[in-house]
């Protein structure tokens, strides 16, 4: 399978005169992207157009060469993606597997046999095998989360489309759901919303979206170079010219600065979250 190809330009959505977004490029094609920025900025709408759902007011949209706009590219195009929404929706009184025979038949399995060898694989990657005849009402929300990443599975993508996919998720899960979904990178294209930098860190690239704008695109660790020398630590509380800093368990401070860091201070390499934090926190008056 190859992985898909995403092309947009100059992408623009609004509600109510607010611009969602407000002239995204993109150029995507295999590996595991996120789509990093605050609440707000315009992630879900970017997510929702890739997937279909919702069409851009202006701009081009292309996955494989076809154009959402058009129905019969737009139903082939959902034929080769998966699309997990932020808050999935399932009738609550569904059990698990009718939920999933369900959207498997949706996604064209014509055969018994190969529709519930899928649901049961799904399944059984996102750890809720043991609750196949449960009611979806019965399912904690990271039970849930986990189905809604469980149905974006169902026969193997060559897009895949995660809002917050570990969302309300218990630590232990929302490790193997990262691990699950990173593994997916070698056969399709993987994009992920999130505003935590950690999600981020272990993805091959890394859209910066803020206020429906991309600020930045690259990787993990050219984010995190963005604050090159302008992260130290010092004992005493720091200056109020310095764009951000908290104190350590060891009492120090970090401090991320708007400049290069003092000559007597301790410096320290930068992680993704210091460049993340240069890149959209403003400098103070």
């Amino acid at each position: 399978m190859t992985a898909a190809q995403l092309l947009g330009h100059d992408l623009v959505k609004s509600f109510d005169g607010h611009a969602a977004l407000a002239g995204v490029d993109l150029a995507l094609q295999g590996g595991l992207v996120a789509v990093l920025g605050p609440n707000g900025a315009g992630k879900t709408t970017l997510l929702r157009c890739l997937a279909t759902v919702v069409r851009p007011d202006t701009g081009s949209l292309l996955i494989d060469g076809l154009n959402p706009a058009h129905e019969s590219d737009r139903i082939e195009i959902r034929r080769r993606l998966g699309y997990q929404p932020q808050q999935v929706q399932f009738a609550g009184g569904a059990r698990v597997f009718d939920v999933l025979d369900y959207l498997a038949v949706l996604k064209g399995f014509d055969d018994d046999r190969r529709r519930r060898h899928w649901v049961f694989h799904v399944l059984d990657l996102v750890g809720l095998r043991d609750r196949v005849a449960d009611e979806v009402r019965d399912l904690s929300g990271g039970m849930r989360q986990r189905l809604g990443l469980a149905q974006a599975l169902l026969g193997q993508p060559s897009l895949l489309l995660l809002d917050e996919p570990a969302a309300g998720v218990d630590p232990d899960e929302r490790f193997r759901m990262r691990d699950l979904i990173a593994a997916r990178r070698a056969e399709a294209t993987v994009v992920l919303s999130t505003h935590l930098t950690d999600e981020a860190a272990v993805c091959d690239k890394i859209l910066v979206l803020d206020q429906g704008r991309i600020r930045f695109v690259g990787s993990p660790s050219a984010l995190a170079a963005i604050a090159a020398g302008r992260t130290w630590v010092q004992s005493n509380l720091p200056a109020d010219d310095v764009r951000a800093s908290w104190r350590q368990a060891d009492g120090r401070y970090r401090c991320l600065g708007t400049s290069i860091a003092p000559p007597t201070a301790e410096k320290v390499a930068p992680t993704l979250e210091d460049g993340y934090l240069t890149l959209l926190t403003p400098a103070a008056p």
